[in-house]
Formats: C-alpha cells, structure tokens, sequence
C-alpha cells in the first residue's frame, strides 16, 4: 500500500485546534497501549490489500475505536476498510457484513 505522504490520521480533519486535540487524543492512546499505531495497522494490512492509502481516521462506533481507511486500489476503485484499533481485526460497515 503505498501511503500519500502529506495525509496523517489527525490532519485529515485539518489544522484547527481540535485537529491537534485529536492527535494528542490518538497519541495518548497509543502510548498507553489502548489502540494500535496505525503504521502497525498498515504493515498488517498492506500485504493483503494492495492499493494507495488517501484517507485515515479514527473514529468511535459504540465505545469500540475503530480505524476507517480509504485507499485506491491498483484498478482504480475507491475501498473503504474499517478496522478495531485495538486489535487490528476488520470489522464491517454499521449494517453489512465484513468479507475479506
């Protein structure tokens, strides 16, 4: 997955100051082992899921943090893949079911 280098997981919501509340809040996490850092996430995922990486967000669905990423695949299509931040393991979309 080659990765778009100006995009972060906080600065995809832009250089405001909540900006940097959300990227003390994600480091935070990450520092005292609550979610996984997402270059640990795109090491997993790459091998399996070619593509180039344009969009990353953390995000809260019912307590549960989960990693949402958006790539284009080698074809041209647009994916979104959503991922648990603590473990790494895919989960589906509020309303489908996850196939990999």
């Amino acid at each position: 997955m080659k990765i778009v280098p100006i995009l972060g997981l906080a600065m995809v919501i832009g250089f405001s100051a909540r900006a940097e509340d959300d990227q003390d809040r994600v480091r935070r996490a990450v520092e005292a082992g609550r979610i996984l850092p997402l270059r640990e996430l795109l090491d997993r995922v790459e091998p399996a899921i070619p593509g180039q990486l344009i969009e990353a967000e953390l995000e809260s669905e019912n307590g549960t943090p989960i990693y949402e990423l958006i790539l284009v695949s080698p074809e041209g299509k647009v994916v979104k893949l959503r991922f648990d931040a603590r473990t790494g393991d895919p989960v589906a979309a509020p309303g489908r079911s996850h196939r990999h």
